[in-house]
């Protein structure tokens, strides 16, 4: 049995751990444009950097359970902060796109067992009725590091160096090994299913070949073609894996995790909700500088209430469920969040910033309590056989959603700038408007997924067994 020290600095190691991932999703966004100038590209082109990111995550994250439950939590856990401080060393050393691109997937490999990795010991450590605010805690800076990352970027690369947006992660992953050497608990399962190397197989060819189909509708330079042949021979293996998985022993992923109505709901809903809401850190550092006139330093630090808004949230989210259960406060929250996404489409130069910040305060408050909800019903009812596998089947579709939701972002603006004559900032910034407006739709339409939720689906009921955390 674990002592209350040992739980609470895991706690912290995996919040940290969570942390460094997350914030090097979006730490590039307000860094892209000197990055571009330095090694000589458009920075239009840069968006490899960030998509090479998540994907490579979604793609390696799969594999994440079986390693923990072979080799243990501690040691995964170890190598991935490796890996992950190597891969930052390696991204600030670059000297052309094709390297820091390389340089991006070693990263990415670090920080695909980071989040499953820390979320499986959480869930293996901590009791039923301690899991939601152990969670919740720990989505904390999970949640804080996309919001904040525009603001390092855009203050390091304008004030420093855009090398510096990488070089910071190396005295936390240095300090983050030897702690987590010494403290993390480990602990795996002995009685683990051989690894599924064939269904792995299909699943990453098909995540990644849809994501890269997807991403090549937004270049006018890729034909039609190869696109065509991606998403097919993507779609055609991802069908082929879950026909296979059925008649297998011990898929990657059992189809019998669907049985599971919060599972399959949660799973689904956060897919789709990311699609929207996981693209405003892509989105708003470029509206902010591109369409407003922000320096990076100052779009940068337009986004720190969304962070401090997330982080007050996270104290009701347990006190909301409780009260309201999952499908309600899923529901209204989903549709918030959609508006709200929406309503930045009335942003003009002409407003005032105090209106700006409301608005992203509120954004970054709903958005919050949107992704607590939603990871805790999903990991809710899994129970110790089933932890392992569907906490990675959830990191990959986080993930996924976070690669796929920059893409569209993209995508959709790009398709509206070309509608649009690109002849003045004001131009540049309806397409902005337009795009803020589909993606809203996009996310309010997921609350129907969450409405499918059985009324019945019983509320947290231990309200005073919150962990003492100082």
């Amino acid at each position: 049995m674990e002592t209350k020290k040992t739980l609470n600095v895991t706690l912290w190691l995996v919040a940290i751990g969570l942390f460094m991932q997350t914030l090097d999703t979006t730490i590039v966004n307000t860094a892209l444009p000197a990055m571009a100038q330095s090694l000589g590209e458009s920075p239009l082109r840069m968006q490899s950097v960030v998509i090479s990111y998540a994907l490579t995550m979604a793609v390696l994250i799969p594999a994440s359970g079986w390693l923990a439950d072979r080799f243990g939590t501690r040691k995964v856990y170890f190598t991935a902060i490796v890996f992950f401080t190597l891969g930052s060393l390696l991204c600030a050393a670059s000297q052309s796109l094709g390297q820091l691109v390389a340089s991006r997937v070693i990263q990415g490999a670090g920080g695909a067992m980071l989040m499953p990795v820390g979320r499986l010991t959480i869930l293996r450590s901590f009791p039923q009725h301690r899991l939601l605010p152990a969670l919740s805690f720990v989505a904390i800076p999970a949640m804080v590091g996309p919001m904040i990352g525009p603001v390092l970027g855009g203050w390091l690369s304008e004030q420093l160096s855009w090398h510096w947006v990488f070089l910071i992660n190396i005295p936390v992953g240095i300090v983050g090994a030897i702690a987590t050497r010494t403290y993390l608990i480990d602990k795996r399962n002995d009685e683990r299913a051989p690894f599924d190397g064939v269904g792995y197989g299909l699943l990453a060819f098909g995540m990644a070949a849809i994501s890269l189909a997807l991403d090549g509708l937004s270049h006018r330079a890729m034909s039609h073609a190869p696109i065509v042949l991606m998403l097919v021979f993507g779609l055609i293996s991802i069908v082929t894996y879950w026909i296979r998985a059925t008649r297998q022993a011990n898929p990657l992923f059992s189809p019998a995790l669907f049985r599971i109505h919060t599972f399959s709901i949660g799973l689904l809903g956060s897919l789709f909700a990311r699609l929207g809401s996981s693209g405003m850190p892509f989105l708003l550092p470029l509206l902010l500088q591109v369409s407003l006139g922000y320096s990076p330093t100052h779009a940068g630090l337009m986004m720190l209430p969304v962070a401090a808004a997330g982080m007050m949230s996270k104290r009701i989210a347990t006190s909301l469920i409780n009260r309201y259960g999952y499908r309600h406060v899923l529901v209204v929250n989903t549709v918030l969040v959609g508006l709200t996404i929406a309503s930045f489409s009335l942003i003009t130069p002409s407003h005032p910033v105090w209106t700006q910040v409301l608005m992203m305060a509120f954004f970054g408050g709903v958005n919050s309590l949107q992704f607590t909800a939603m990871n805790t019903l999903t990991l809710k009812d899994l129970g110790q056989q089933g932890a392992s596998s569907g906490n990675s089947l959830l990191s990959m579709m986080q993930m996924l959603g976070i690669s796929l939701s920059a893409t569209v972002a993209g995508g959709i603006l790009d398709a509206f700038s070309r509608l649009i004559d690109q002849g003045s900032p004001t131009d540049t910034l309806s397409a902005f408007h337009a795009t803020f407006i589909c993606i809203g739709l996009l996310t309010a339409a997921s609350a129907w997924i969450f409405w499918q939720l059985s009324p019945d689906v019983p509320r947290e009921t231990k309200k005073d067994d919150s962990l003492d955390l100082g």
